[in-house]
């Protein structure tokens, strides 16, 4: 006699879902303004080109979004978006 498999449905846990974007947001938003602060303020620091300027800014951009990915992945660990 075969069982039938077992159909578990997962249900969202919007709270959670909404706490953990809302501080990727804040996190976000500061993590950026931040990276893009310092990119400037190391082009004064050595008088660098308008090129270098924006390379900075996006080499210290791309480590913020890098953050905040990482902040999002450890978030989900404590606040997990579904429940059985």
């Amino acid at each position: 006699m075969m069982s039938s498999p077992v159909t578990r449905t997962r249900r969202i846990r919007w709270d959670h879902v909404t706490t953990v974007v809302s501080a990727a947001i804040l996190l976000g938003a500061e993590l950026i303004g931040a990276g893009l602060a310092a990119g400037w303020a190391l082009a004064a620091l050595f008088e660098a080109s308008w090129e270098w300027e924006l390379a900075f800014e996006g080499v210290f951009a791309a480590l913020a979004v890098y953050g905040i990915y990482r902040f999002v992945v450890r978030a989900k660990q404590v606040e997990p978006f579904t429940e059985a």
